[in-house]
């Protein structure tokens, strides 16, 4: 599975008084997923994790962050895991949406 941090730009930071650096990567930009009628509802079940819906819906689990930018105000970001019984939308124009990720991230 590759990671949606390969594209994302890497800095390099020198530590105040030493001679040691810090790996950083930039900020991430989501885009905005607009409503469409394609788009696909789904009802979480016992063991449901963004990660393996992506897998289902996608064929690919590294694409969880479109459906968790998609359901803000019912999935952590930061997190897999959704509370059993959520309604989660599935968004259908993964190319469109994939291309606005790599705009707003300069990719």
């Amino acid at each position: 599975m590759a990671s949606r941090y390969t594209s994302i730009n890497t800095t390099l930071d020198k530590v105040p008084n030493s001679k040691k650096t810090t790996l950083g990567y930039q900020t991430v930009k989501y885009p905005e997923i607009p409503l469409s009628i394609n788009d696909i509802y789904v009802i979480t079940t016992l063991g449901d994790r963004l990660d393996l819906i992506a897998q289902q819906f996608y064929s690919d689990p590294s694409l969880y962050w479109i459906i968790s930018s998609a359901n803000p105000d019912v999935v952590n970001l930061g997190s897999l895991f959704i509370p059993v019984g959520t309604e989660l939308r599935i968004p259908t124009n993964i190319s469109a949406i994939k291309s606005l990720f790599n705009q707003l991230n300069n990719i």
